[in-house]
């Protein structure tokens, strides 16, 4: 239901909010009230953090086998709580999905550009993604800017919501400094609305987004969230969102810096990526 209220664009030059709802099946009354937001038990916490361990080494799990791992794991618990907390995450892409009125998200939607592409300098092809984030006591969204060429994490931004403003806050700082020939991103309603679109329009940056399911279209950025996870997040225990900025920080700063990549055959992401551009101008 959150899903499809995102969706609904108030200042549609066209289509009513009335009539927006009405397409996505959503109660009218519910789109004009405020939104109340969620905040999750200390004990719905403990499950989310370990629905996201199992996340990383599971992406394919939908929320009828988390509910059998979490089980297993001795958390007393339902398909509804997990299909929920899955939601509330951001991970609603994995699980089947009701078969609702695709009209206006199918009106955001774009091809995946990237299918036998050779990508062979920086800021050709940047990819985007959102992912949770834990907290010793609770947990923050992190959206990411790579370059897919060197690796380079070019730019991120925390937030406590799944509000879409910190996602335009970042691609806007990013911009204003340097920006890519085509924009990768998954089919989230962080990506398929107006605005964002709009944005790279203005900027002339071509929009490529990942087939429905495809996880493996975005792979570069999925495999950065699990170096980040396993290489500092599950290892330390950010007790605030203060200290989870700085850990945060001090990782982008080793990851492109100083930590080798086997698929740049061990350099560093800042050592290709200032290369190529350097020897580009020269």
């Amino acid at each position: 239901m959150e899903e499809r209220k995102a969706m609904i664009e108030r200042d549609h030059p066209v289509i009513t909010i009335k009539r927006q709802a009405v397409l996505l099946s959503v109660n009218r009354t519910s789109v004009y009230r405020p939104a109340r937001k969620e905040q999750p038990s200390e004990y719905n916490v403990q499950i989310m953090h370990q629905i996201d361990e199992i996340y990383m080494k599971h992406p394919y799990f939908g929320y009828r086998r988390m509910t059998t791992m979490l089980r297993e794991q001795g958390f007393t618990i339902n398909r509804k709580r997990v299909r929920r907390l899955m939601q509330l995450m951001g991970l609603e892409a994995i699980y089947p999905k009701p078969n609702l009125s695709k009209r206006l998200h199918a009106k955001y939607c774009r091809p995946y550009l990237l299918r036998g592409l050779t990508i062979d300098r920086p800021n050709q092809v940047w990819g985007i993604d959102i992912t949770y984030i834990r907290m010793g006591k609770g947990f923050m969204y992190l959206f990411n800017i790579i370059d897919w060429y060197s690796r380079k994490v070019i730019d991120y931004e925390l937030s406590s919501t799944l509000e879409k403003g910190f996602v335009i806050k970042c691609l806007r700082r990013a911009f204003s400094r340097c920006k890519p020939e085509i924009m990768n991103s998954d089919q989230g309603s962080h990506f398929t609305n107006a605005t964002y679109l709009e944005l790279l329009e203005e900027e002339g940056i071509k929009v490529s987004m990942d087939g429905k399911g495809r996880a493996t279209d975005n792979s570069r950025t999925e495999r950065y969230f699990r170096s980040l996870k396993y290489e500092c997040i599950f290892l330390n225990e950010f007790d605030n969102p203060r200290a989870l900025r700085q850990g945060i920080a001090r990782y982008v700063q080793f990851y492109n810096q100083e930590r080798p990549h086997q698929s740049l055959n061990d350099a560093k992401p800042d050592q290709i990526y200032v290369h190529s551009i350097t020897k580009k101008a020269s």
